[in-house]
């Protein structure tokens, strides 16, 4: 396109402030989070990131993010897909609380889902005689990733599903497929690189949570601690060095693992 023809400011411009503004708020910050990582020596380094009580933490933070995410994923779905191809009495009440994790202080959060399923909670009381504690274990910390992220897959989702023809899915009924093989084959392969994004978004979210989780994870060491309590629990011992050290293992863990979600949805994209 003519430069003269362009509507929004010149390209070296805005490029700039671009690149200004991507510096201050993200290049910088992990710029000195590494160089504090740095002061460390890789003996030093190696034993702060690999203690027992560390290694847990990495295993329930990511293992409890992995899982919290994929139920989003297909939940997430399936409430964007009931949003979307369905009127109902309530439709725009639900749509509206779709959004209250958003709103909603991550505290606050941890709190509510604490009242309702600690052993003396709402549902906590009935299920805990049954042997069932979705409380101060593992499970809470997947719980309150779930609640946290599911937002993020179903306001993905549902804008794409919302502009999908449904000329193909009358298309590929006239031709004789099943609704399955409709859904599987003509909606899904459409869907799926929202899919993805979504899920990613979900992913990072419950990475990097606190809020909501400290409440209803127990914090045990060895069983229910996530690593941004380790984190936490180090600055707090004015450890800033392992604090830093910890902190960049989750971020290049958690670049490698956006980093293979992109390449999914480049390549669902090409085959698409």
């Amino acid at each position: 396109m003519n430069t003269a023809t362009r509507v929004l400011p010149g390209f070296k411009i805005t490029l700039g402030y671009t690149l200004l503004y991507l510096s201050l708020l993200v290049l910088i910050p992990l710029s000195a989070l590494v160089l504090k990582t740095l002061s460390l020596s890789w003996p030093q380094f190696w034993d702060a990131v690999t203690a027992p009580r560390v290694l847990a933490a990495y295993r329930l933070t990511f293992g409890a993010s992995l899982i919290a995410a994929t139920v989003n994923a297909v939940m997430g779905l399936l409430l964007a897909w009931v949003l979307v191809r369905y009127d109902f009495p309530g439709k725009r009440i639900i749509d509206a609380m779709v959004d209250l994790p958003f709103a909603l202080p991550t505290a606050v959060a941890g709190i509510a889902l604490t009242a309702l399923l600690a052993g003396n909670g709402w549902i906590g009381q009935y299920l805990e005689p049954m042997g069932v504690q979705l409380a101060f274990n593992p499970n809470g910390v997947v719980i309150a990733l779930i609640f946290i992220g599911l937002p993020f897959v179903v306001r993905t989702v549902q804008p794409v599903l919302a502009d999908l023809e449904k000329e193909l899915e009358e298309a590929a009924t006239c031709l004789g497929a099943t609704r399955w093989q409709t859904f599987s084959r003509v909606i899904l392969p459409t869907l799926t690189p929202a899919l993805l994004t979504g899920f990613a978004l979900a992913l990072a979210r419950a990475i990097g949570e606190y809020g909501s989780v400290i409440f209803i994870a127990g914090n045990m060491p060895m069983v229910s601690e996530i690593t941004p309590l380790i984190i936490v629990g180090k600055l707090e011992q004015y450890d800033y060095a392992g604090a830093t050290a910890v902190a960049t293992v989750m971020l290049l863990i958690s670049f490698v693992l956006l980093l293979l979600i992109n390449a999914l949805q480049a390549w669902q994209r090409r085959r698409s």
